[in-house]
C-alpha cells in the first residue's frame, strides 16, 4: 500500500509539472498578446475589398472524391489564349478572400484562379483524415483543371499554401517544367513549422522550456469554436501579423481565421505536426522566390534562409525578400511591394531570355 500510494504521489507530481510547465507557457503568449502594441487605425485598405472583376466558379474533385471550390477571376483561360495563369493557395485558417489585394491587382489584365482547400471555405473536408500528401493532391487536381495544355502557371502559395507546393513538386517533380513557369513561396516553412516558431516570449522560466512543443500542438490541433470579438482580434494580431499592423487589416484577417470551421482547423493543424515536405524544394527547377516578413512569429525567418539555401544549391533561386516589420499574413500586410513583385515575374516569364534572374546572394530586406 505503501508503496502503491508513493507511486500515487510521484504521477501526481509529475502531472503537476507538466501543468506549471505548460501553463506558464500559455501564460506567457497571453502576456505577449496583451502587451503588443494595439493596431494602427488609418481607414480601410481598398486592396482587400470584394474583388469586382468578372469570376466563374468551379467545382473541382480531389482524388478521394473530395469537392473544392475553386474561384477563376479575369478571363478564363484557353489553350489559344497566351500568358500563365497565376494559381494562389492560401494557408491555414485562410480562404480565397486571402487572396482580396493579388485578385484586386491583376484580374483586369491575367487570369487569377484562387481555390480554397480542403475543409476551408466552400470547400469539402472530406472523409478521410488530411495528410500533407493531401495538399498535393488536391493542388494536383486544381491545375489538371484550370491551365489549359500548352500553359503554364505561376504559382503563389501562402503558409500551408506554401507547403501546399512543396508537397506537390514532391509527389510529381516530373510536372514541374511544363506545368509552373514560376513559384512564390511567402511565410512559410518546409519543415518542423509547429517545433520552430516564436509565438512564446523569450524569458520564460527554464522549466517551462521543454513543454513548449506540447503547447504548440495542442494550441494548433484544437478544434474548440472561436468566436470573434475583441480578444481574438488581439490574438489574430499578436500571432498573425506585424508589429505596426493596420487596424483594418487585423479585423480582415480575424475574420476570416474565426470563420474556419473548428474541425478542419484542428486537423490541418495536426497534419503541421508532422511536416516535412523539403524534398519538394529540390524538385522547384523553376525559378523560386522566397518572401518572409521581420515580425513573422509562426513562420520565423529561419525557415526561409534554410529554404533559400536549399534553392540556392539547386541553381533555382530567384531571390529571398524579407520584407521589415511584416508578419506572417505578409502578402497582405505588404501586397503593394508583392505584388510589384509579382509583376516583375510576369514580365520575366513573358520575356525569359531578357529578364529572368536567378539569384546567387543571400535575402535581402526591404
Amino acid at each position: 500500500m505503501k508503496t502503491r500510494n508513493l507511486a500515487l504521489g510521484a504521477a501526481a507530481l509529475g502531472l503537476g509539472g507538466v501543468a506549471v510547465g505548460a501553463g506558464t507557457n500559455v501564460a506567457g503568449i497571453a502576456r505577449g498578446v496583451l502587451s503588443s502594441a494595439p493596431a494602427v487605425d488609418d481607414g480601410p485598405d481598398d486592396l482587400l475589398a470584394d474583388p469586382t472583376a468578372p469570376r466563374v466558379q468551379r467545382r473541382v474533385t480531389s482524388v478521394d472524391a473530395t469537392t473544392l471550390n475553386v474561384e477563376i477571376y479575369g478571363p478564363e483561360p484557353t489553350a489559344a489564349d497566351t500568358g500563365d495563369v497565376i494559381v494562389a493557395v492560401h494557408g491555414w485558417t485562410c480562404n480565397t478572400h486571402y487572396w482580396n489585394p493579388q485578385i484586386n491587382h491583376f484580374a483586369e489584365k491575367r487570369t487569377v484562379v484562387a481555390y480554397d482547400q480542403r475543409g476551408h471555405g466552400l470547400s469539402e473536408l472530406g472523409r478521410r483524415r488530411p495528410t500533407i500528401d493531401t495538399l498535393g493532391q488536391d493542388l494536383d487536381a486544381v491545375l489538371g483543371a484550370v491551365v489549359p495544355p500548352g500553359r503554364r502557371a505561376i504559382l503563389i502559395g501562402h503558409s500551408m499554401g506554401g507547403m501546399t507546393i512543396m508537397s506537390w513538386a514532391k509527389q510529381h517533380p516530373e510536372k514541374v517544367s511544363t506545368t509552373v513557369s514560376a513559384v512564390v513561396l511567402a511565410s512559410t516553412a518546409a519543415q518542423a513549422v509547429v517545433q520552430n516558431h516564436l509565438l512564446i516570449p523569450e524569458g520564460l522560466p527554464r522549466y517551462s522550456k521543454p513543454f513548449v512543443p506540447a503547447v504548440s500542438r495542442l494550441v494548433t490541433s484544437a478544434s474548440t469554436p472561436l468566436p470573434h470579438g475583441p480578444f481574438t482580434s488581439r490574438v489574430s494580431q499578436y500571432v498573425a501579423l506585424g508589429s505596426s499592423a493596420r487596424a483594418s487589416h487585423v479585423e480582415f484577417v480575424d475574420k476570416m481565421i474565426m470563420s474556419c470551421p473548428p474541425r478542419a482547423r484542428g486537423r490541418w493543424g495536426a497534419a503541421m505536426g508532422r511536416l516535412d515536405v523539403a524534398a519538394g524544394l529540390d524538385a522547384l527547377t523553376v525559378p523560386t522566390t522566397v518572401l518572409v516578413g521581420t515580425d513573422d512569429r509562426l513562420t520565423p525567418r529561419r525557415h526561409a534562409d534554410e529554404m533559400s539555401e536549399i534553392l540556392r544549391r539547386r541553381g533555382s533561386l530567384r531571390d529571398e525578400i524579407v520584407f521589415d516589420g511584416v508578419g506572417h499574413m505578409s502578402t497582405i500586410e505588404a501586397a503593394g511591394r508583392v505584388n510589384a513583385m509579382l509583376d516583375e515575374i510576369v514580365d520575366e516569364v513573358m520575356a525569359p531570355a531578357v529578364t529572368s534572374r536567378i539569384s546567387p546572394s543571400a535575402g535581402h530586406q526591404v
